[in-house]
């Protein structure tokens, strides 16, 4: 199966990325994922600022993530924060793709230093995408900004006040229901899907360092997943994980990856 985006033809191949890390901190027991063909993204990082030292990890996934596009392989990733998400789209631009940014995640990732209570830079990199705030890391990867127009964000359920603003002064399209994915215009450029786990209702996915209240269903985040999936156009995939160290059951596992499956098109 081939899928024509931007005068490249993506086979549907997956090369997949596992990012095992939390911002600069390891996550080993996510790397319990990884099988002997997955890359795995976790360098020796430098003493110094954390962004500096996420720079570090960005552009190691940056270059993973162009070199599979060369490859005609689709790179799917799992990550441990949405950080992450700036070093993939790097990637994607030195493959001279120019995608679609669909963005799920209970939180709007949508803060700056000026609109942000917690001062938490994993509440940043949506907003350093489009260009607003900081840019220190984007532009140690090389990223080009993203336009709004070419963002479709959901659900957002838990937004900071300075979010709220931004989203509503912003050429972003917002979907607040994730079932209404399934009616949207995706517009026809590939599609590079990043997908935060916390979207989905904390009581199927509790193992959540943020957990957002309410929420929709994992049967009703797939159903989106799945849409997209079918769509033929997506060509990268990351996936913020679930929190490991509080899995004690496994069962966040089990739902997250079995959406993760889903919307690597592996559903069923």
């Amino acid at each position: 199966m081939r899928v024509r985006v931007d005068a490249i033809v993506v086979r549907m191949h997956k090369q997949l990325i596992l990012v095992p890390s939390f911002l600069d901190q390891p996550r080993p027991k996510l790397e319990s994922l990884a099988q002997p063909d997955w890359q795995v993204i976790a360098p020796a990082l430098p003493e110094g600022e954390l962004q500096a030292r996420l720079s570090v990890i960005h552009e190691q996934l940056a270059q993973a993530v162009a070199g599979a596009i060369k490859q005609n392989k689709r790179p799917v990733a799992v990550v441990g924060d949405c950080c992450a998400a700036i070093g993939m789209l790097a990637g994607l631009q030195r493959a001279s793709l120019n995608p679609t940014l669909v963005w799920l995640d209970a939180h709007g990732d949508f803060n700056t230093w000026e609109t942000t209570p917690s001062g938490f830079l994993g509440g940043m990199p949506l907003a350093m995408i489009t260009g607003r705030g900081e840019q220190t890391m984007p532009q140690a990867v090389g990223l080009r900004t993203l336009p709004d127009a070419q963002v479709i964000f959901s659900d957002g359920r838990d937004l900071d006040p300075g979010e709220v603003a931004a989203f509503a002064a912003s050429r972003v399209t917002v979907v607040k229901d994730v079932r209404d994915l399934l009616s949207t215009n995706l517009g026809d450029r590939p599609i590079y899907v990043h997908f935060d786990a916390d979207i989905v209702n904390a009581d199927e996915i509790p193992a959540m360092n943020y957990p957002a209240r309410g929420g929709p269903s994992a049967a009703e985040v797939g159903d989106a997943l799945a849409h997209l999936a079918t769509t033929g156009h997506v060509a990268a995939i990351s996936m913020t994980a679930w929190e490991t160290e509080l899995d004690a059951d496994g069962a966040s596992e089990r739902v997250t990856m079995g959406l993760f499956k889903t919307l690597v098109g592996e559903r069923g």
